[in-house]
């Protein structure tokens, strides 16, 4: 079940602000912690060009955008979150959602190494769902892969959140906010060439269309004829990305966004025997003319707020997007590096997806009992239209110290055809009370339904799910001081699992706290939690058929610190993942660690700016990753990754006040580990990688 099709909307007006009033009283109960959720929805997104800017400018973030379910101050939310914002993703060189996520507290990466046909990430021990502008966009794994440069900032919000967002499971949420026009002059545009011979040029830039300022545009865009570290390895893309906002008034926003994605790559090397040590760079057991991955996907996004003044105001976001996408390759079936010749198979995919997801919402700030009361009520549409064609078959061998290619294969046999049809409404509310600006309580409710329809046309069978679920979340926040704040949450998470078993639930408990310490630009997040997921779903061997079975526990400990200090930028985060199998059927795993999941990784990215060294500044930047590493299945018997460390560094030179040169060099040491591996085939994690930008502004 693809959750990539769920919506937030929310409603009209008329007697709705008497329910909306109705519904503070009724506050103690059951509403969400999605606390400031659209509570500032009006202000923020008025502003949305101005906190864009300030996204470009600094990598510590105070708020969370408008374009997530959770807004308002950081130090406010009951909830840890991260930001990583574009002065962040630039001054890092991320050029991918993993890179962009590699310094954030919770979150493991690259797990797979060189499959990198999708974006592979887990938060606090689970995969993460992703969001754009709050909007669900799915799980990452099987997803698109996203292009960073679309985005402002990147809003990481750990633990279950189903009731804020709607699927999700209970590590944690991705919210992608978009580049949106601003009401002044800006661009950007860069020329940059890697050390795999990649070559890519782009631009950021906006102005407003009229005097008065009602009307501005924005245009972001990308071109990259690329190549990987991989031999016969492509990495094309183009991108590109047109906004227009309107602002009639003071208490009006319309923005409407139209982009299109274009990736022509390819999906890794196709693994490496088994327990080798193999060249990266030189030895290639795929098939070069059977060695693609496409992605071509069209979006249109509409967001709009409106003030109707005294207390009231509206906010909603639409999104429609269009897209195919198609897979193949030959990849290592079986081989060692005792055997003369690797066995191989063919594997390929085909696939198209269109759907649509609004969500609209009303909120009503007043006073109730002495605290000042935010209620947002809201309701979600959504629908999808996916097919998914699979084709598997064996490839001929290849010498191990010679491979001979054999060329595209002719006919691969068709074993999956699936037609799917999702339908999903949501409706929710939430409500936030705050006593001085000392105790901050938030509750929130909501209930999914999705229908869904699944026709096989192999087997000519059709199979239908319909889904009902009430998830919840509360939250409190004292601010001890202004500037320092304690939290706890209580928050549930649903997800769907096939058919005919229940839908995956989970829960998590949390406690921390966060400081800005006086007269910095920094913020610092302690929490310790406990989340668990239930309902686990995997397909029994003896049937063939999936069965609900299984329940993982995760007690973690998550710290993180972003400041800017004088001439020093500093991102620092460690995280320690106690995981267990509690239950799991027939697989005989209990008490093991779950695959994937490393028990302690940390990071820290350092940088210092000298001004005025020469014809300008010079800034130079060191980072390290360190993880303890993972096993490679629930089993813990088909090997893991043993610890790395992974250095990663940049330095940036103004040539002029408008005008910069820099490069970015990730895993400077070349360091090398099995990212995935111990059954048919080995994959490698990714090399070291250097990148050299030309950049001007204005």
């Amino acid at each position: 079940m693809s959750s990539s099709k769920l919506t937030h909307l929310q409603l009209g007006r008329g007697s709705i602000k008497t329910a909306l009033l109705c519904c503070t009283a009724l506050v103690p109960g059951a509403l969400s912690a999605q606390e400031t959720y659209q509570l500032d929805d009006v202000i923020l997104e008025a502003s949305a060009q101005n906190s864009g800017a300030a996204d470009a400018e600094t990598v510590v973030a105070n708020e969370l955008s408008s374009g997530g379910k959770l807004s308002g101050e950081i130090i406010n939310i009951p909830a840890s979150v991260s930001v990583i914002t574009s002065r962040e993703i630039e001054a890092r060189g991320a050029d991918s959602v993993e890179q962009v996520l590699n310094y954030t507290a919770g979150a493991t990466t690259d797990s797979y190494g060189a499959d990198d046909r999708f974006d592979y990430f887990i938060l606090r021990g689970f995969e993460a769902y992703t969001y754009r502008d709050g909007l669900t966009l799915g799980a990452n794994f099987g997803a698109v892969r996203e292009e960073p440069f679309a985005f402002e900032r990147v809003e990481v919000i750990k633990g279950a959140s189903s009731s804020t967002f709607g699927l999700s499971d209970p590590g944690g949420s991705v919210n992608y906010v978009t580049k949106r026009p601003r009401a002044e002059r800006f661009g950007t545009v860069y020329t940059s060439v890697d050390s795999y011979g990649s070559l890519e040029t782009g631009v950021d830039f906006g102005d407003t269309l009229d005097e008065e300022g009602t009307l501005s545009y924005r245009f972001t865009g990308l071109l990259r004829n690329g190549e990987l570290e991989y031999p016969y390895s492509e990495n094309d893309e183009l991108f590109a990305m047109g906004g227009l906002t309107w602002r009639p008034s003071d208490a009006s926003e319309l923005t409407v966004i139209v982009d299109h994605l274009d990736r022509d790559s390819v999906p890794g090397s196709g693994g490496f025997p088994a327990g080798g040590d193999f060249d990266r760079g030189d030895v290639f057991y795929g098939e070069p003319d059977y060695n693609y991955r496409g992605t071509d996907r069209t979006t249109v996004s509409v967001l709009g707020t409106h003030d109707f003044g005294n207390g009231l105001s509206f906010g909603g976001t639409l999104r429609y997007s269009d897209s195919e996408d198609d897979f193949g390759y030959a990849y290592v079936s079986d081989g060692t590096p005792d055997d003369d010749t690797v066995d191989r198979a063919f594997f390929a995919s085909d696939g198209t997806s269109e759907n649509m997801i609004s969500d609209l919402h009303l909120t009503y700030e007043g006073f109730f009992g002495g605290a000042a009361s935010t209620t947002t009520a809201g309701v979600e549409f959504s629908w999808s239209d996916d097919t998914d064609k699979r084709y598997y078959g064996a490839a001929p061998s290849v010498d191990l110290d010679n491979p001979t290619y054999t060329g595209r294969p002719t006919d691969v046999p068709i074993f999956a055809d699936l037609d799917t049809e999702t339908e999903g409404k949501a409706l929710y509310v939430q409500q936030e009370l705050n006593w001085n600006e000392r105790f901050i309580a938030s509750f929130g409710l909501r209930h999914d339904w999705i229908d869904v329809t699944e026709t096989n046309n192999l087997a000519g069978t059709v199979q239908t799910n319909d889904i009902s679920e009430t998830t919840g979340r509360a939250g409190l926040t004292y601010k001890i001081k202004p500037n320092i704040a304690v939290f706890g949450n209580y928050a549930q998470s649903v997800v769907p699992a096939g058919f005919g078993v229940e839908p995956e639930e989970g829960e998590q408990f949390e406690l921390g706290t966060k400081w800005q310490p006086a007269g910095t630009n920094a913020l610092l997040t302690a929490s310790v939690y406990d989340l668990s997921k239930s309902n686990i779903t995997r397909t029994n061997p003896a049937t063939n058929l999936p069965e609900t079975i299984g329940e993982i526990g995760v007690r973690g400990i998550d710290l993180e610190a972003k400041a800017e200090v004088g001439a020093y930028t500093l991102t620092a985060a460690y995280s320690y993942l106690d995981a267990e199998i509690k239950e799991n059927g027939t697989s005989g795993n209990v008490g093991n660690r779950p695959g994937l999941v490393p028990e302690n990784v940390a990071s820290i990215w350092a940088s210092r700016t000298w001004e005025n060294l020469g014809r300008g500044d010079l800034t130079v930047g060191l980072g390290a990753r360190f993880n303890s590493g993972y096993y490679y299945s629930d089993s813990n018997t088909a090997g893991d990754t043993g610890s790395f460390v992974v250095v990663d560094a940049a330095v940036t030179y103004d040539l002029s006040e408008q005008t910069s040169l820099s490069a970015n060099v990730t895993n400077l040491f070349d360091e090398k580990h099995t990212s995935y591996g111990g059954f048919y085939a080995d994959f490698y994690s990714p090399g070291r990688e250097v990148t050299v930008k030309l950049a001007h502004s204005w």
